[in-house]
């Protein structure tokens, strides 16, 4: 849905749900979950560890659902699904696509999506199989953010803004991308966005769902009845992140050498 067809009055929602939940004690809000929605495992090119550790991680931090979204990848998104239960959470299937102009996170599609198609031709194929696009760090242009590639409007036509990134060095480009989202009306979330499963939980969504289900995540996501909670990932863990993966991306490219 375009942002001129979004409901005028969504915002006003939004505003008022998170000044109730101030007052409410989050353990009488039964249906307020702590979602993490950016997680990487061991396929995508950069992650280090399989679903099973990302799943013990976000059980042993409390979260409610997680989200395995691997670069250009789904299989191991798809197995944290089958596993969620077993550790007591619920499963969100997605992937990180690289667009033609940088990333967007596919929530809720369980067949992968091609990378470098356009940005809208993205969109439209994330909607096609009833997912929610969600626009990771968009502007941090280092990190493949989309915003420097794109008009306004077209950033805009987004299902949400990730406006919490835990690997950040000032907060400078989370805060903008907070502004960019409030002044839209889009809806926010957060995200680790960890390479490694000590990280997962970081940043999480914290969601108004009616269901403890992933359509009904989804659903209170879109509708923008989310609140962020984050910590910056320690400088020394992201540098080793990005380490890793470089690391990791040689070896495999070495691998297809041989």
């Amino acid at each position: 849905m375009s942002a001129a067809g979004r409901p005028a009055t969504r915002l006003a929602r939004t505003a008022l749900w998170r000044i109730g939940a101030l007052f409410i004690d989050r353990t009488v809000r039964t249906r307020v979950l702590s979602v993490e929605l950016h997680t990487h495992s061991s396929l995508s090119h950069d992650g280090r560890d399989p679903v099973e550790h990302l799943l013990e991680q976000a059980a042993s931090v409390g979260l409610d659902a997680l989200a395995v979204t691997d670069h250009d990848e789904i299989d191991a998104s798809l197995d944290a699904v089958e596993q969620a239960a077993d550790y007591g959470l619920i499963g969100i299937p997605g992937m990180e696509i690289t667009t033609g102009v940088g990333h967007v996170l596919a929530l809720g599609v369980r067949e992968r999506i091609p990378p470098d198609l356009s940005f809208t031709t993205t969109l439209d194929r994330i909607h096609d199989q009833g997912g929610i696009a969600v626009v990771p760090h968009p502007f941090q242009a280092s990190r493949h953010g989309v915003a420097p590639h794109i008009s306004t409007e077209t950033l805009a036509s987004a299902d949400a803004i990730e406006v919490y990134n835990s690997r950040l060095l000032t907060g400078r480009s989370n805060r903008k991308a907070e502004r960019f989202a409030a002044a839209h009306d889009l809806p926010m979330t957060a995200g680790s966005d960890a390479h490694i499963a000590e990280m997962v939980g970081q940043a999480v969504t914290e969601v108004d769902a009616d269901e403890r289900t992933a359509a009904s995540i989804l659903d209170a996501v879109a509708d923008g009845r989310t609140s962020v909670v984050g910590r910056r990932t320690p400088w020394r863990i992201s540098f080793r992140q990005a380490a890793g993966g470089a690391k990791r991306r040689f070896v495999r490219a070495l691998g297809d050498l041989l």
